[in-house]
């Protein structure tokens, strides 16, 4: 290649990257804010604000914090976000792993200075407070009393009980000045209808028996075992990675989750394993009420520990809200770690269209900083709308789903498997000083244990809001065109549960969620 022809690359590059910035940086709403022009935003209600679950409406002094009004694309940008996305997997392209930082991606993607500064005087003028500005300027947090959301959205804000649960929902489409209708996406948090965890149930409930089980043996009666970190590292194959000095050192692994947690509980599992003692630094996104201890404890120790079991000496960052999506959202616009591991989720006809299409705008924005968002596929089987079930209710009622986010092309889904001894000689009946008996690597099957007690089975099959990535091919993908998942599946039940460490005690857990956490290691 000649000189001046190098010059002549080098000069298209530099003009098509400034031409991608001034596009990004026009502004685009065109005529005056008028507050009172307002009109409604579709596809931003609730499935489950339902007249039929309807017992009122609710308080209007009710606090509503970090509501936040999503900003699109332009067709230009979004043409624009797609390409790089492609070309940052493309290892013959020059854009190959040359991830964004959330400023750098606001301004080839994000809203211009001057759009921001007027939906943001558009909120404050209607008496709510502005708490936060996404830095990569697509996004706006803002908070105030459910009687302020009502005359400034145009909506209600009522109480809803389903499944025996109390909730709060707006009960119509929020509205917004007509002059900023092409450029919001949505708003959100106008309910408090969160993604459940994936975590299905535990194997022992009795501390008493959990004890036992993790004496001189760690193998239990019956031919049941459970898995200790040395175990993993036999059956994967961690040990040459240890050996070369893959193991975590220098990564960042976020994990989201909604609860506060006992530190004291992953000193004590660390050192019952015997792994380098090394604290998570715990995150809580500003701004969020404290959730304290609360039912997702056990998921949020469980991904603790777990993600450290395997990834030993990595910077385990847990990031924690009354919100485990909210959560995620924060790690993605602070870009606090190159994973972030999410145990939660909702089939997808229980969310609105509106998150469906926001949250996939994160993950682009995620994937485009280089972040790799693993998620768990829950534990209901192909029945991804159905929870739990017992004996007395009917189980996989409500027909084929899979879970949301693990459904985004954008999000690696994390499916369990089941250990296939078949009578084969795979545990040692003596555990080593760090609880450990596997011998090898043991054959695997589909994780399925649904049995009278209820659903306990990878998530799994087609969804039915994404179409298939143009990277989803090879031997037993469907044919058809929609996203297929998981991507990937790993130990996930109760037969060879784990031990964690919750509440002081040692417990032994299954579930697709023991599974993601750990999957990162996997692919240093």
């Amino acid at each position: 290649m000649s000189y001046r022809s190098s010059i002549t690359i080098r000069a298209v590059v530099l003009f098509s990257a400034s031409l991608a910035t001034l596009l990004a940086q026009q502004d685009r709403i065109a005529s005056p804010v008028d507050r009172f022009q307002k009109v409604a935003l579709k596809g931003n209600i609730h499935p489950n604000a339902d007249p039929l679950f309807d017992v009122g409406p609710a308080d209007p002094s009710m606090k509503l914090d970090h509501v936040m009004v999503m900003l699109s694309r332009s067709a230009e940008q979004q043409a624009d976000l797609d390409r790089l996305l492609a070309e940052q997997q493309d290892r013959s392209s020059r854009n190959y792993h040359a991830w964004l930082t959330p400023e750098q991606f606001g301004d080839r993607f994000g809203a211009s200075p001057n759009d921001m500064t007027q939906v943001v005087s558009w909120l404050q003028s209607e008496g709510l407070a502005v708490d936060a500005v996404s830095r990569a300027r697509n996004w706006i947090w803002f908070s105030g009393t459910a009687g302020q959301m009502q005359s400034a959205l145009r909506t209600e804000i009522r109480r809803y009980r389903v499944n025996g649960e109390s909730h709060f929902a707006n009960s119509s489409e929020p509205s917004v000045p007509a002059a900023l209708a092409s450029i919001v996406t949505g708003v959100t948090g106008l309910d408090d209808f969160h993604a459940r965890p994936a975590q299905s149930r535990r194997v022992l409930t009795s501390a008493a028996s959990a004890r036992s089980s993790i004496g001189p043996q760690f193998s239990a009666s019956g031919g049941v075992h459970y898995l200790a970190p040395d175990d993993l590292a036999t059956i994967y194959n961690l040990k040459p990675l240890y050996a070369a000095g893959y193991d975590g050192s220098g990564q960042r692994i976020a994990v989201a989750g909604e609860s506060a947690v006992d530190l004291s509980d992953i000193r004590l599992f660390r050192a019952l394993h015997s792994l380098p003692q090394k604290d998570p630094q715990l995150v809580r996104v500003p701004g969020t009420a404290d959730p304290g201890f609360n039912d997702a404890m056990d998921e949020a120790d469980l991904d603790i520990e777990w993600a450290g079991a395997v990834a030993r000496n990595a910077n385990i960052i847990y990031v924690y809200s009354v919100d485990a999506r909210l959560s995620a959202l924060y790690a993605i616009d602070q870009n606090l770690a190159p994973v972030i591991s999410l145990s939660f989720g909702l089939c997808e006809s229980q969310n609105s269209q509106g998150l469906l299409t926001i949250t996939r705008t994160l993950a682009q924005q995620a994937n485009a900083q280089g972040i790799t968002w693993v998620a768990a596929t829950l534990d209901s089987g192909a029945a991804g709308c159905d929870v739990g079930g017992s004996a007395r209710t009917p189980k996989a009622s409500k027909g084929l789903a899979v879970d949301f986010p693990a459904s985004l092309p954008e999000v690696t889904a994390v499916g369990g498997t089941q250990f296939d001894e078949a009578g084969g000689n795979y545990w040692s009946p003596f555990n080593s000083f760090t609880l450990a008996s596997a011998l090898s690597y043991i054959p695997e099957k589909s994780w399925n244990e649904s049995d009278d007690q209820g659903l306990a089975a990878t998530g799994g099959g087609l969804s039915k809001v994404s179409t298939k990535p143009t990277w989803q091919t090879g031997p037993g993908v469907p044919s058809v065109n929609f996203r297929t998942i998981p991507d990937v599946s790993l130990s996930a039940a109760g037969h060879d549960g784990y031990l964690a460490i919750i509440g002081g005690e040692p417990v032994v857990e299954e579930g697709t969620s023991a599974a993601t956490p750990r999957l990162r290691e996997f692919w240093r």
